[in-house]
């Protein structure tokens, strides 16, 4: 399982530059002129995990094979885009297919390049975009949730759980906040909700695009981004698109170098991803073996068969038991029969929530 990201924004705020840099391909046109993007680009990109080169170096795997995130250009906003000005409606159409949104916002200022509202300023952008959103959420509640509740005093089951959950979503919207903060009472609520595919409701990662100068710290405009997201719910990350345009060409000796000059760890990919992992609540696991050394995404809390079925359907549904392994007893231990030998390999039912970083293989009969 992987996880599809829509990357938002103003024109020229650099978000197909980020595209570009994160999927590395020229896939989508980066532009200085607002619409360059009109059709959304999808790139796959290969998630980095250092575990899984440690866990192929030890069962001398043929072939490594990372898990996907898969990142969505979609085409500027402008104000209005609710009512179908520019490309409004494909806008939000668009959105509507993502699991989250990665919303780039412009921190850096350059003269050479146009910004719509002709001024930097991160949050007002933010603002524009988010209330193309729940204008548009709005609309759609305001419809449905007197529909729904006029169904409850019928007695309609259904109808009572979205007006509750649904009623809650809409008086947030009319006070200017997102449907993400809605907090849905049960496990039926919880479904209703997901069923209403609101904008408003999918987690938001805000990137902060500065300059190169402040890709290590931030900056001013940053540090109002970052504040805006602790108070909503959200994430955010620095990343410096153009930094990352320049490492797409580099060698990873070359990259690492760079990197470490500008007082940077990582990639802003990893950091991109690090934070998304975080904010829809992904794990990995991995399976190995001398063929191949494979990472699996799936959701945290999820049970062996379900962590099973993101391989295949069928282990799910004939799940037997799974030979878990910690990632850290597997490094320590050399491997699946140094754990073996130290009695650190367990039979797992299936009960057993899978942990972030186990390696398993599992047993199944179809």
């Amino acid at each position: 399982m992987g996880f599809r990201c829509g990357i938002v924004g103003l024109p020229n705020v650099g978000k197909s530059t980020l595209f570009n840099a994160l999927t590395e391909t020229q896939a989508a046109q980066a532009a200085n002129y607002p619409f360059c993007t009109i059709e959304p680009n999808v790139g796959q990109v290969a998630v980095p995990d250092t575990r899984l080169d440690k866990i192929a170096a030890i069962a001398k795997s043929a072939k490594i094979v990372p898990t996907q995130l898969a990142f969505v250009d979609i085409a500027g906003l402008v104000k209005g885009a609710s009512k179908g000005e520019g490309l409004g409606n494909q806008f939000l159409g668009n959105i509507r297919e993502v699991d989250a949104i990665v919303h780039v916002l412009r921190c850096f200022e350059d003269d050479d390049i146009q910004h719509v509202a002709n001024k930097v300023d991160p949050i007002a952008d933010a603002e524009v975009v988010e209330t193309e959103l729940m204008l548009s959420d709005l609309e759609s509640l305001e419809k449905r949730v007197p529909a729904a509740q006029k169904r409850a005093t019928t007695g309609d089951k259904e109808a009572k759980v979205a007006a509750s959950v649904l009623g809650q979503a809409l008086d947030l919207l009319r006070d200017g906040k997102p449907a993400r903060l809605v907090e849905p009472k049960d496990d039926e609520e919880a479904r209703v909700f997901a069923q209403a595919q609101l904008l408003t409701a999918k987690p938001v990662l805000y990137v902060c695009n500065v300059g190169e100068e402040d890709a290590a710290n931030g900056n001013d405009q940053s540090a109002k981004v970052f504040e805006k997201a602790a108070g909503e719910g959200a994430k955010a990350v620095v990343v410096s698109a153009a930094i990352e345009s320049e490492l797409v060409a580099m060698d990873p000796a070359e990259r690492q170098e760079y990197l470490s000059e500008l007082g940077l760890e990582e990639t802003g990919l990893a950091r991109v991803i690090r934070a998304g992992y975080e904010l829809l609540g992904l794990r990995t696991f991995f399976t190995a073996g001398p063929k191949e050394a494979r990472a699996w995404t799936f959701p945290a809390g999820a049970t062996a068969p379900q962590a099973a079925g993101e391989i295949h359907s069928d282990f799910e549904k004939g799940f037997i038991r799974a030979e878990t392994i910690a990632f850290d007893d597997y490094v320590a231990l050399s491997g699946e029969a140094g754990a073996r030998e130290a009695g650190k390999l367990r039979q797992e039912g299936k009960e057993y929530r899978v942990q972030d970083g186990d390696v398993l293989l599992f047993r199944f009969n179809v």
